[in-house]
C-alpha cells in the first residue's frame, strides 16, 4: 500500500524547517563593514556585493576564503574571463609536475590545469619560476615568507596551512617508480 503524497503545506513547512536550519548556521564571510579592510562609513558598503551573498552559492571548502574555486569552475558555477586584452593567446596545460625531495614529507604535485585556469604562464614564468625542469630550488622558509608558491597560496588561493594539498604524493610510489 503506498502512502499518499503529503498536502503542500506539509511540503511548504518542511522547505521552511530547512531553510530556518541552514540560515541559523554562522556564515565564514564576515561583512564587508566588519571585515577591518573597507570603510564602514564609505560609500562602497551600499553598491559592493556582501562576501556572503556571492561565495555561499559557490562550493564549499574548509580552509582559506572557504571557497573550492577549481570546483567552482569545473562545475559552471563561475566562469573567468580568459584573457583582459583582444587577441591574447590563452595558454592552458594539462601536465603536472611531480617536485620531489624525497624528506619527511609526501612529494608535491604541481597541477598545471588548476594554475592555467586561472593565470597565463607569464605571471610565474620567469619571474618567479624558471620554465625548465629542475632549475628551480624550492624552499618551505621562502614559500612561508610569501615567495614563490607563497605569493598566492596563503593570500588568494588555499593557505599553507592545507599542506596535505600540495605535498600529495607518496615518496614511496616514486622510488617504485624509480626501480628497474
Amino acid at each position: 500500500m503506498r502512502c499518499p503524497a503529503p498536502p503542500w503545506h506539509a511540503a511548504a513547512a518542511c522547505a521552511l524547517l530547512l531553510v530556518g536550519i541552514a540560515s541559523a548556521q554562522p556564515s565564514p564571510w564576515k561583512p564587508l563593514a566588519k571585515d577591518g579592510l573597507h570603510d564602514p562609513k564609505g560609500p562602497a558598503i551600499g553598491v559592493l556585493q556582501e562576501p556572503a551573498a556571492a561565495l555561499s552559492l559557490l562550493p564549499r571548502d574548509t580552509a582559506g576564503n572557504m571557497v573550492r574555486w577549481v570546483q567552482a569552475i569545473d562545475s559552471g558555477a563561475i566562469a573567468p574571463r580568459t584573457h583582459l586584452r583582444p587577441g591574447t593567446e590563452v595558454r592552458m596545460r594539462d601536465d603536472d609536475l611531480i617536485i620531489s625531495k624525497f624528506g619527511s614529507m609526501p612529494a608535491v604535485k604541481f597541477p598545471h590545469r588548476q594554475h592555467t585556469l586561472w593565470l597565463d604562464c607569464s605571471n610565474c614564468h620567469d619571474k618567479l619560476f624558471k620554465a625548465q625542469a629542475g632549475a628551480n630550488v624550492f624552499s618551505m622558509t621562502a614559500i612561508l615568507n610569501g615567495e614563490q608558491c607563497g605569493l598566492c597560496h596563503g593570500a588568494v588561493a588555499f593557505p599553507l596551512t592545507e599542506c596535505n594539498r600540495c605535498h600529495s604524493v607518496s615518496n614511496a610510489s616514486l622510488m617504485r617508480r624509480r626501480e628497474p
